[in-house]
C-alpha cells in the first residue's frame, strides 16, 4: 500500500476535483520539502493553508514585500502580520 505522503499524484488529482484536505495535505508535503513555489502556487490556486505556512515564514524572515504579496494572493492573515510588523517601533 502507498503512502498519501508518497502519492502526490493521487492527492494532486484530488486537489483538482476541488478537495480543500487533498490541497492542505498538498501544502504540508510542500513545506516539509521547504518548496516555497509548490505554496505560492497552492496559495494562487486559492489554499488558505498554504498561505497560512507562506506567512509564518515571511514574518519569521520579516519578508514585508513577500507578506504583501501573500496579501494580494487573498489571504487575509497575511495582512495583519504585515500590519504588526510595519507598526512595531525599533528600540
Amino acid at each position: 500500500m502507498t503512502s498519501f505522503e508518497n502519492d502526490r499524484e493521487t492527492l494532486r488529482a484530488l486537489a483538482d476535483d476541488g478537495n480543500e484536505r487533498a490541497m492542505d495535505r498538498l501544502a504540508d508535503l510542500a513545506e516539509a520539502r521547504g518548496d516555497v513555489q509548490e505554496l505560492s502556487d497552492l496559495l494562487d490556486e486559492g489554499c488558505l493553508h498554504a498561505g497560512e505556512l507562506l506567512t509564518r515564514r515571511a514574518a519569521a524572515a520579516h519578508d514585508l514585500r513577500e507578506l504583501q504579496r501573500i496579501t494580494d494572493a487573498g489571504y487575509d492573515e497575511a495582512a495583519e502580520v504585515l500590519d504588526r510588523l510595519l507598526t512595531v517601533r525599533p528600540d
